[in-house]
């Protein structure tokens, strides 16, 4: 549906009016769905839905499939060593894409990994897409000025059988993030002190547009951190409008257009922007000159605290359920309030995850770590405690009993180091 309408658009709405097949009143609207990110976990419902059905998936080419939850952590070409479920997702993938002519990044291929890591890097995903998968953290290619967003088993059937979906569409919500980082501070840092601030559901019923200097001086992989978390803070996705750091990004990627076609295509990128004075529903400004080394002392993202502050009194929330809950949370965690989270012993350091386990996030913790040996005694035992560059520390993310800290890539690794909670910027002259 192009829109005709003389008023100011932001991003999220030239997206949406651009794939809305049918929108009747009162009524969801059908949206064209351009990928369809599948992975083994969310999908196998899916299909069997549609076997039942007698069905055929509608655009097998606009669908990809990777294997990256039930996989192995160390010899990725020994699925052996997985549990009988873990063996029966992966084969019931492989079934599933050979019946229905969808391309398979199979375990150990050259282009196997994490879906929304690889999805970037083969130039799948472009600017003005929308972008779904069976996995809430597809918000990560939003970063590309694409509306993407995780979807439910039911609805990666749906996508299958129509390459549509019924939505409503979210209101807007502008982060504005201004100035330049300090020494030590990442994109990481910038999204954990955002759900801090706004809570784990302020930014529910919305998409977030990341706009200002800061994010326009980000590499594509830090976007694409930030846009990864929108949904912890309650979104249903991020974006970022493209520009020439997008543009240079996607002009390397595999299967890039050329000459004419390129220049062309690049006409239409730069329209995918938000018009000057159009209006959001929401706003919020982050000034990244007064921001800190984020560290989270509890149980959801938005338990976070700049690393040299104190753990927060449950005592001094005003709202009883809130107070309920951190008193729950630091009992989990076993941390006393008031007490330093700088310093605290570490027992694990996990750098990866859909967040933080770009080929750049691991360049940064590994120029910290050159030369240097980690901590005797770093190791996942339950109550153990694990620095991670992961999205989510809910009580036993990282194994049964595990309490879980996140943090950026170069906060990890300055832990590992001394085998407790550490400034990075004391490792970087900051």
């Amino acid at each position: 549906m192009k829109n005709s309408r003389s008023e100011p658009l932001t991003l999220l709405d030239k997206i949406w009016n651009e794939h809305v097949v049918v929108q009747e009143s009162d009524a969801p609207a059908v949206l064209y769905i351009d990928l369809h990110l599948v992975h083994e976990v969310t999908s196998p419902q899916a299909f069997t839905g549609l076997r039942e059905r007698g069905i055929k998936v509608r655009r097998p080419k606009r669908t990809c499939a990777t294997m990256d939850h039930s996989t192995p952590t160390v010899n990725i070409n020994q699925p052996q060593s997985l549990d009988a479920m873990a063996r029966v997702q992966l084969q019931q993938l492989r079934d599933n894409c050979a019946e229905h002519g969808i391309k398979l990044h199979e375990l150990g291929c050259e282009t196997h990994g994490i879906v929304h890591v690889i999805a970037p890097e083969m130039g799948l995903v472009t600017p003005g897409m929308t972008i779904v998968c069976g996995d809430s953290h597809t918000a990560t290619h939003g970063a590309f000025g694409c509306l993407a967003f995780g979807i439910g088993t039911s609805e990666v059937e749906h996508v299958l059988a129509s390459q549509c979906l019924l939505q409503n569409k979210p209101k807007s919500y502008e982060v504005r993030v201004e100035g330049e980082l300090p020494i030590g501070v990442s994109a990481k840092d910038i999204i954990l002190a955002l759900i801090a601030r706004i809570g784990t559901e302020g930014g529910t019923g919305h998409v977030f547009e990341y706009t200002g200097s800061t994010i326009r001086a980000l590499n594509m992989e830090e976007r694409m951190t930030i846009c990864n978390m929108s949904i912890e803070a309650g979104a249903r996705a991020g974006l970022i409008a493209p520009d020439e750091t997008t543009y240079a990004y996607l002009k390397e990627r595999p299967n890039a257009k050329q000459g004419a076609a390129w220049k062309e295509q690049l006409a239409r990128w730069s329209t995918y922007h938000s018009d000057q004075d159009a209006v959001y529903d929401q706003h919020v400004f982050i000034d990244v000159t007064q921001l800190q080394p984020m560290v989270t002392y509890g149980t959801n993202p938005g338990m976070g605290i700049f690393i040299n502050e104190l753990i927060p009194q449950p005592l001094q929330e005003t709202n009883f359920e809130k107070q309920q809950t951190l008193q729950k949370a630091l009992k989990y965690m076993d941390l006393d309030p008031d007490s330093s989270i700088e310093g605290h012993p570490i027992d694990v350091v996990f750098l990866g995850s859909c967040t933080n386990s770009r080929i750049s996030d691991l360049r940064k913790a590994a120029q910290l770590l050159r030369g240097q040996k980690i901590a005797k005694g770093v190791r996942l035992k339950p109550g153990e405690y694990a620095i991670s560059t992961s999205n989510r520390n809910f009580e036993g993310r990282q194994g049964k009993g595990g309490r879980t800290f996140l943090a950026s890539p170069l906060t990890a690794a300055a832990s590992a180091l001394s085998g407790k909670i550490t400034d990075p910027r004391k490792l970087m002259g900051g």
